[in-house]
């Protein structure tokens, strides 16, 4: 048979092991201060949602959908210099820095840094 008196039991079990807050209701201690500061975090966090969306629009380029972002993003994967294409991470500092690939950094800017960053590039002959 099952005894009457169960839930109540169960709630004071609760309450004595893990406090009072535990057995209350959720909307016990909700006011209109509390509901006011979570419909404005609701409000930004659709905000944030509708840009990623918004980002993420596909674009049909060459027979393939692809994010409307990476289409009119410049690939910074070309040296100026030499027009050597590359993927090494390497390069990758020196394109920032030196706006050149690491081979490139060798030859032509190591120990001459100024004279680069004022604007020195090699002749076409000297490549």
């Amino acid at each position: 048979m099952e005894d009457p008196d169960y839930i109540v039991k169960l709630e004071k079990a609760i309450k004595e092991k893990y406090g009072e807050e535990t057995i209350q209701h959720p909307s016990a201690d909700w006011d209109d201060e509390k509901e006011k500061k979570y419909i404005e975090q609701l409000s930004e966090v659709s905000k944030k949602i509708r840009a990623l969306e918004a980002d993420s629009v596909k674009q049909e380029h060459n027979g393939f959908f692809i994010s409307k972002k990476l289409i009119t993003r410049d690939s910074k994967r070309t040296c100026p210099s030499c027009s050597t294409y590359s993927f090494n991470f390497k390069d990758d500092l020196y394109m920032n820095k030196f706006q050149c690939c690491y081979s490139c950094y060798i030859q032509w800017v190591e120990g001459r840094e100024e004279r680069w960053k004022n604007g020195w590039r090699p002749n076409k002959e000297e490549e």
